[in-house]
């Protein structure tokens, strides 16, 4: 018998120039003595930033060393051929007190051949939202490179930018290459892969406390950018209650967001994979393997693959985003 169990992780906390306190007081996450919290990272095998368990047996073991000693119980078998020793899904919640950078990821492609690492998609689930708040992802007509570089070079780079309004329960999925950023006022919950490479296009001309602007990476960033415009950017699903919906499904990850008011059981027996909860809203007990874990909203649990059926059992209704690696 495996000693691994439902796994919850210290938040790791980032003071971001952007930053709020929507992680205190909507989330009530203690960040301590930083001026702000931009970002939270919940579960992460970022190579600078490795995850440390936070309760139980395994309490102060790192992801990574859990992968390592694991491996395909942890993860998976697809899961741990195609990724070895690499956790592959960071989980973050993010709080935009001001407009984040304009910018872009690489795909694995290029991530591969930069920076020896894999690309950056990604996904968006928005918790809560200001009144008036927009974001930007892709742009709002067909583009060259050429046509960018004008726009960028010129101060104009907005006038090409799909600018959305938005609203709690709005979900982007954000694959490498589109031009994005998160604006003022969104609290929102993003799954991606594992990756911490971007590109910023614009800052705002922004400085931090000692007078200096943020590394711009403009040359580094036109070969990344998708030029397309695409219809649609918002990601369509029906608001169904005490029913699982997914909401994204791409070779990264599987998305579901699980809005309940009662009790259910979700049951893994064919999915090779890990599972992740992120608690939007609420709170539950996740019974699996004759124990229970209690997660509340603004927490993260990581239910390993050999976790095959978990019950989960509603206090005062919940909302969680589901997440796996399909293959």
């Amino acid at each position: 018998m495996s000693s691994l169990y439902p796994l919850k992780f210290k938040t790791i906390y980032k003071d971001k120039i952007w930053g709020g306190q929507k992680i205190r007081t909507f989330l009530h996450k203690d960040f301590g003595s930083l001026p702000n919290c931009g970002e939270t990272w919940e579960i992460s095998g970022v190579k600078s930033d490795v995850s440390v368990v936070a309760e139980g047996p395994l309490e102060g073991e790192s992801l990574a060393v859990l992968l390592e000693k694991y491996q395909t119980e942890l993860v998976g078998k697809k899961v741990y051929q195609h990724f070895g020793n690499i956790f592959p899904l960071l989980v973050k919640f993010i709080d935009a007190n001001d407009d984040l950078s304009i910018q872009v990821h690489p795909d694995d492609e290029l991530a591969k051949k930069r920076h020896n690492s894999f690309g950056k998609t990604e996904m968006w689930y928005v918790i809560e939202a200001d009144p008036g708040s927009t974001l930007i992802s892709g742009f709002n007509q067909q583009v060259s490179e050429e046509i960018y570089v004008d726009k960028l070079n010129s101060g104009h780079i907005s006038d090409i930018l799909n600018r959305e309004d938005v609203k709690a329960g709005d979900v982007f999925f954000l694959p490498a290459g589109r031009v994005h950023t998160i604006g003022k006022g969104l609290l929102i919950a993003e799954i991606q892969q594992t990756s911490d490479i971007t590109y910023r296009i614009y800052d705002f001309d922004r400085v931090d406390d000692t007078g200096n602007k943020r590394e711009l990476h403009t040359e580094e960033a036109l070969a990344a950018i998708d030029y397309n415009f695409y219809p649609d950017y918002k990601t369509k699903y029906e608001k169904v209650k005490n029913e699982a919906v997914e909401l994204v499904k791409c070779p990264y990850f599987t998305t579901n967001v699980l809005d309940f008011s009662s009790s259910t059981s979700r049951d893994y027996t064919n999915l090779d994979s890990f599972v992740i909860h992120v608690c939007l809203e609420g709170s539950y007990v996740v019974e699996c393997q004759g124990k229970q874990f209690t997660v509340k909203a603004g927490e993260c649990i990581l239910l390993p693959a050999i976790v095959k059926r978990a019950d989960i059992i509603t206090i005062n209704g919940f909302k969680i985003l589901e997440s796996y690696v399909e293959g």
